[in-house]
């Protein structure tokens, strides 16, 4: 029993038949014709398109030398059950996150020793100018909320951070299109081309960051980025001293996903800047193959704010190394009410005079 070739349009998705008027094949939907050799050419090539082959070596990294993290203690939070690392001079805390009571728990086990560290460079005066520079101007914010008497706790905490790097071999293809207008004394007619822009070749990625830390909101995380990696330095415990550091719950081979997503966004948008001379680009397809691939553990430099309004908590957050700062504000409600409104009415008012001039002069 023969089996029959069916191929997609590459415009549209729709099934291509052959059409005996024009001897071409034909798609049924938008029109477009395809001569056979130029459509099997394109068919061979997207059934011979590589896949992603992103496997890393998440070998365990550095273990604690003997007798290196007797100066280390440790705080477990029994609200939201992490567990926060420090020097063993500092006095019970509370939790960076969630704010309770933390209790002391002992020693640090079973965790690896960091690789890397970046040390703060701004203190916590600056997260504090920063966090009043960040609510200064704002019109649809709460009264009460700008007074920084709200501000609950200001902590300096080293974030967990896996970075990935390696070597990737990408092999990309575009869908492209260009279009043109014309009309005569009928119609408008637009006339739309579609290409196949394929891209490939081989980028390095270095020290990919994944947030280790499931208390840590990785949104949050990665809009404070970039930190500087120039600036890191072998990690030693004196840098801890007056900060915390949140234990990593989230391990180097949970973070692949993360770490696999960006990577590929990035080898994507990397080539797609250099197709050039199109109306659109999108990207229909991609692989992406690593070579040389690792993870290293390190610490970000990290103020965290906790702020509460009517009930609610409002965490901000700012790059302890280049003083990036973000955060979500509460809505004056009645504000933002008197705000539309009034947008409202003036939108009205201009719509009525210009009814009006129309009607003086009709």
């Amino acid at each position: 029993m023969a089996v029959l070739q069916e191929y997609k349009c590459p415009c549209c998705g729709g099934a291509i038949e052959f059409n005996t008027t024009v001897q071409k094949m034909k798609c049924p939907y938008c029109d477009t014709e395809f001569e056979m050799d130029v459509l099997k050419e394109y068919d061979d090539a997207l059934k011979n398109e590589p896949t992603d082959d992103m496997t890393w070596d998440t070998t365990p990294g550095t273990e604690w030398s003997e007798g290196e993290d007797e100066n280390l203690a440790s705080y477990v939070c029994q609200s939201c059950g992490g567990e926060i690392v420090c020097d063993s001079t500092t006095a019970a805390t509370s939790c960076p996150y969630c704010d309770n009571p933390v209790v002391m728990m002992g020693k640090v086990s079973g965790m690896l020793k960091p690789d890397y560290v970046i040390p703060f460079k701004l203190d916590k005066k600056a997260a504090k100018e920063k966090y009043l520079s960040h609510i200064k101007g704002k019109t649809l914010l709460p009264k009460l909320f700008k007074d920084q008497n709200h501000i609950d706790e200001i902590k300096g905490v080293y974030v967990p951070v896996w970075l990935f790097g390696a070597d990737t071999d990408s092999h990309i293809r575009y869908k492209a299109t260009r279009s043109r207008t014309w009309s005569d004394s009928k119609y408008i007619y637009t006339e739309t081309s579609h290409y196949a822009a394929i891209r490939g070749g081989e980028i390095g990625f270095a020290q990919v960051p994944v947030d280790g830390s499931e208390k840590m909101d990785d949104t949050l995380m990665e809009s404070i980025e970039p930190f500087d990696f120039k600036e890191a330095v072998d990690f030693q415990t004196a840098y801890l001293a007056g900060y915390l550091a949140d234990r990593y719950d989230v391990d180097a081979e949970s973070s692949i996903e993360r770490a696999n997503q960006r990577i590929k966004f990035s080898a994507e948008e990397a080539f797609r800047q250099t197709v050039t001379g199109f109306a659109t680009v999108t990207t229909e397809s991609s692989s992406v193959a690593l070579k040389n691939s690792e993870a290293k553990y390190a610490l970000y430099p990290v103020w965290l704010l906790n702020t509460t309004y009517n009930g609610k908590k409002y965490t901000f957050a700012m790059n302890g190394q280049t003083g990036k700062f973000v955060g979500d504000l509460p809505m004056d409600k009645g504000a933002f009410f008197r705000w539309f409104f009034g947008i409202g009415a003036v939108a009205s008012a201009v719509s009525f005079a210009a009814m009006y001039i129309i009607y003086l002069l009709s």
